[in-house]
This record gives structure tokens, sequence and C-alpha cells, in this order.
């Protein structure tokens, strides 16, 4: 008799601990979501800021503000362009963004509409942004029109991210201080 209670109380320990968890699970699940409304200033083509929040637009990648691409065998700014395009539809309505997650830096992670308009979508839709896992119509309907990066060359905002990382020297790292001084000699100075 011994042996069964013991197995019907540790039975009764694990369900109860199983149940915890997924109440558990529940709760981070259910976060609240974020509304913001008001006048938003466009930092780049994908992230707005309201009263010194930082929010960044779900499901696009739009060029950075320095990015430059080639359009007609020219350079024009295209991150600059992606700015105004953004700054530019938040001005002509009262724009609404909601979101539930923050993205690894901290920002909101929102969806935005003016009136009845995704503006999220409008962004992709117009080439001044690239589907980020979320507006693949979207951007195939950029594209056929040769829409904004699409009428020309360009690098996609992650590429170019991923070079500006690299081309600065690390912080307290005293090996790139001796790698940039060896290239320097040798005349392998990366512009």
């Amino acid at each position: 008799m011994m042996r069964s209670g013991r197995l019907f109380r540790d039975g009764a320990a694990a369900f109860a601990l199983l149940a915890i968890l997924v109440l558990l699970a529940l709760k981070m699940n259910n976060r609240q979501e974020l509304v913001q409304t008001g006048d938003f200033y466009a930092i780049d083509g994908d992230t707005l800021s309201i009263n010194g929040e930082r929010l960044r637009l779900k499901g696009i990648d739009a060029p950075e503000y320095r990015q430059r691409c080639r359009r007609g065998g020219a350079d024009w700014a295209c991150g600059e362009e992606a700015r105004k395009a953004l700054a530019t539809i938040v001005k002509n309505g009262k724009p609404e963004c909601r979101g539930q997650e923050r993205d690894r830096y901290g920002r909101l992670l929102v969806t935005c509409v003016v009136g009845d308009s995704d503006v999220n979508a409008a962004m992709v839709r117009s080439g001044m942004a690239l589907s980020y896992g979320g507006y693949a119509a979207e951007e195939r309907t950029a594209r056929q029109a040769k829409a904004g990066v699409w009428a020309g060359d360009f690098e996609r905002p992650g590429d170019y991210r991923r070079e500006e990382r690299m081309q600065q020297p690390v912080a307290n790292d005293p090996m790139a201080g001796v790698i940039d001084y060896i290239r320097q000699l040798v005349g392998w100075n990366a512009q």
C-alpha cells in the first residue's frame, strides 16, 4: 500500500508542476498589446520614434539612412528616400501602431496603419523596404513594377549593416590596432 500511495503522490506532484509550467507559459505569451498614436518621427525607412521610444516596423527591412543604391548608372540616396517615404506616410494621416514583442535592441515591433492602409505593406509595395518575413506578395509587386530600390542595383540592408560593422574597429581590441598598422604598412587600406 505504501508504494501505491507514493506513486499517487509523485504523480500528483508531477501533474501540479506541469500545470504550473503551462500557466506560466500562457502568461508569458499573453503580453499586453501596446498601442501608440500621435506624431511620429521617421528615423529611417523602418523605424519610428514617439516620445523618446523607438518603434521598429515588423516584417520589413528598409535601406539604412546613409545607404546608397544605384539607379540608371548613378548613385542615389535610397536610405534617405526610404526615410522620406515613411515620414510622408505617417504625416498624411493619424497613424496607429500596435505591437507586443521587442527586438534585441529593445524597440517595440509594430504594425502601423493609417486609416485602412497598412504602413508596413505600403513601404514594401513602394519598393522603399524589403519583406523581412511578412510582406512577400507586396515585394513581388514592387519587383515587377521596378519600384524604389528594385529600379536598379542595391545591397540588402542586412548585408549593408554587416559590412558597416566589419569596417568599424572593435573597441578595446589591441589586435585591431596592430592589424590596421600592418595593413597600412603593406598598402591594404580598405576604404
